[in-house]
């Protein structure tokens, strides 16, 4: 699963998420992409079985980018632990995503198979996506 190798702070606090997302909303590598519609935390397992999910499908040809990372820490305390006695320990790590942004990209595969991929893989995410395709795509493999 994907998580930081080193954090300034082991115990952020939350924060507030902006309203839309400005850089990471354009197709940088694939033709075909996976945007999301809302905002909301996903965790790093969400995010591994989304791309099991895609490269499943894709039958592991042509190539895949992951284009979030989860990088903020998520605490939780134990269960029947009192109130009080400071912050819980770090249990996973989850990317913020902001609507508008760019979560997966896919090239060398058909568009029926790649939009396909991208249905399965948004399936196991807790937020609504869309299937987008470059402007320049055309039908040649």
């Amino acid at each position: 699963m994907l998580q930081p190798k080193k954090l300034k702070y082991r115990r952020p606090q939350k924060g507030r998420m902006k309203s839309i997302t400005k850089r990471g909303s354009e197709i940088a590598f694939g033709s075909f992409a996976l945007k999301t519609l809302d905002q909301y935390w996903i965790t790093a397992r969400q995010i591994e079985a989304a791309r099991q999910a895609i490269t499943r499908e894709m039958k592991r040809q042509g190539q895949l980018w992951i284009r979030i990372f989860p990088d903020r820490p998520v605490t939780a305390k134990g269960l029947g632990v009192r109130m009080g006695k400071g912050k819980g320990t770090p249990e996973y790590y989850a990317a913020r995503v902001s609507p508008g942004r760019i979560l997966f990209e896919a090239d060398g595969i058909p568009l029926e198979v790649a939009r396909e991929a991208m249905r399965l893989g948004a399936q196991k995410l807790p937020v609504h996506t869309k299937f987008i395709v470059r402007r320049d795509y055309s039908e040649e493999i």
